[in-house]
């Protein structure tokens, strides 16, 4: 387990590498990052067959991204870079002073270093195509870290680290939400998984008996707990149809058998 997470974290060092360098890696570096893994010829292909699943340029300059957008995509990018190209352009020399001020907290400096870095906000997104996210959400959670960023610039100490710590700040911000939005999939699929097993188990037994079925009866069928059941029939918004409802009845929620028993001399 060890040597999988390893080589995980290997991968994901060389995507951040690859992205930093706009996209590009080649295989000699493919072979120097997993050098301790010993790939063998075929191992290693499937590397570089990754990676180029990716949108990673291996020996080659990276695919363009506007490939990979859909039309609404494209029009938003076209909208923000529009927008953005009407902020002024900075030379290298109003860059350099502005860097120094903002590192020294110059509040005015560092929003203007942010307005200044927006077009590179759309150029990294452009890195994180197709990674199961909008183009939209990437630039504007880049964004979001951005204006988040040049307010620490003054824990810098050199003027000269200021496009590489907001360049860094935007990747991790927007690698950050493509994982997050990636296990909010898994989530998602574990949920469907666990609505389609007990629908379709319901489905089984019903056809066996010739309607629909109690969650006791599929209890005794599969040795499942009340839990899983329940839990399926809530997630599905009671659209099993094979089952009759195990929350039926219950105006609090709780099942038939889950409600506190009448006491003696109770009812009328």
């Amino acid at each position: 387990m060890d040597q999988e997470i390893a080589f995980g974290n290997a991968l994901q060092k060389l995507r951040r590498e690859a992205r930093e360098n706009g996209g590009r890696t080649t295989t000699s570096r493919v072979r120097e990052v997993f050098e301790e893994f010993s790939l063998d010829e075929k191992q290693l292909q499937e590397v570089l067959i990754y990676l180029r699943e990716s949108h990673i340029g291996v020996d080659e300059e990276a695919p363009e991204a506007e490939e990979y957008l859909s039309e609404e995509e494209k029009s938003y990018l076209a909208d923000y870079l529009k927008t953005v190209a009407d902020l002024p352009v900075l030379t290298d020399r109003e860059k350099e002073r502005l860097y120094r001020k903002a590192v020294e907290g110059d509040a005015d400096a560092q929003k203007r270093v942010a307005e200044s870095f927006l077009k590179n906000i759309a150029d990294i997104a452009r890195l994180y195509v197709q990674q199961g996210v909008l183009l939209e959400d990437l630039i504007g959670e880049g964004n979001v870290a951005l204006y988040h960023t040049v307010s620490l610039l003054g824990a810098l100490e050199e003027a000269s680290e200021v496009e590489e710590t907001l360049a860094h700040a935007v990747m991790d911000a927007m690698e950050e939400y493509i994982a997050d939005n990636l296990k909010e999939d898994a989530r998602g699929q574990r949920a469907v998984n666990r609505v389609n097993e007990v629908a379709d188990r319901a489905k089984e037994l019903a056809d066996d008996l010739r309607r629909s079925v109690t969650a006791e009866e599929l209890m005794e069928e599969t040795g499942w707990k009340r839990d899983k059941i329940v839990e399926a029939w809530r997630l599905s918004g009671g659209n099993i149809e094979s089952l009759v409802s195990p929350i039926a009845g219950s105006a609090d929620g709780k099942t038939e058998t889950e409600k506190e028993p009448e006491q003696p001399g109770s009812s009328e």
